[in-house]
């Protein structure tokens, strides 16, 4: 589920979605109808899929972040959330709680002592070392890690001068990004002992193989759904016949390979 907060969120102004070469940029703004929407009426609806529920989880407090973690966490089918710390700590100037270790410290403990089930926190590749952060989330208490975020860019228009998001900056996601993305998935898998969700640019079995090798025990698919809205279907096939043809028995064995 996409991030869900303690209130409704409108999100900002149109334009927030800008296309740039090989990636994208987004600005949407966590736009949702918030927790209690999404426990009254979306949980209903999903409460009986045959898979595994994931709610993720946003705020610019830590209040905010009990307040929704909590909620969820009296959800019987959801077996997990993702805390996105790369939210605004608004009592703190706005700095990204994933931007410092000692924040992303605070909030991970905070939700540890409310969630009971699997915690993944999803971490911000806008930061100096990324495998701080991730050692500070376990420290705290996290059960796996997921990374990367979206990388801060801009998109101008050269002929009306000015820039193409209403916000001026949005997040890149898309190609463009997955040689960082690989790089902090390989770094951060040197660095913690819990599992790593990878992701950034997977576009095909190739890439999911890739980011496989790096360290990653599960990845997650964004960007490419915008253009074939199967590709995840398609890219678990292309792992598939990626294992038959390297003689490769139990995927889980090339985690973490180079």
């Amino acid at each position: 589920m996409k991030g869900t907060t303690g209130a409704h969120r409108e999100g900002n102004a149109y334009p927030r979605m800008a296309e740039t070469p090989s990636g994208m940029l987004n600005a949407v703004g966590l736009q949702n109808k918030g927790v209690d929407y999404f426990v009254d009426t979306i949980y209903p609806q999903i409460k009986d899929y045959d898979t595994h529920m994931i709610v993720n989880v946003s705020g610019s407090t830590i209040e905010e972040y009990a307040d929704v973690s909590r909620k969820i966490n009296a959800l019987e089918k959801i077996p997990a959330i993702e805390l996105n710390i790369s939210c605004p700590n608004v009592k703190q100037g706005g700095m990204a709680f994933g931007t410092c270790p000692k924040a992303a410290s605070e909030v991970v403990g905070v939700i540890r002592e409310i969630y009971k089930k699997t915690l993944i926190v999803k971490l911000s590749p806008n930061v100096t070392n990324i495998a701080e952060i991730a050692k500070a989330v376990e420290g705290a208490g996290a059960d796996s890690v997921s990374l990367i975020n979206t990388i801060m860019g801009i998109a101008i228009d050269a002929e009306k001068r000015k820039p193409i998001l209403s916000t001026v900056t949005g997040g890149l996601s898309g190609p463009a990004i997955k040689p960082i993305a690989l790089r902090m998935v390989w770094q951060v898998k040197k660095a913690v002992n819990i599992p790593i969700i990878g992701l950034g640019g997977i576009m095909n079995a190739t890439d999911a193989i890739e980011f496989m090798l790096a360290g990653a025990s599960a990845i997650q698919v964004g960007t490419a759904n915008f253009i074939d809205p199967a590709i995840s279907v398609k890219i678990i096939d292309g792992m598939i016949e990626w294992c038959e043809r390297q003689g490769v028995k139990d995927i889980s064995t090339i985690v973490g390979e180079i």
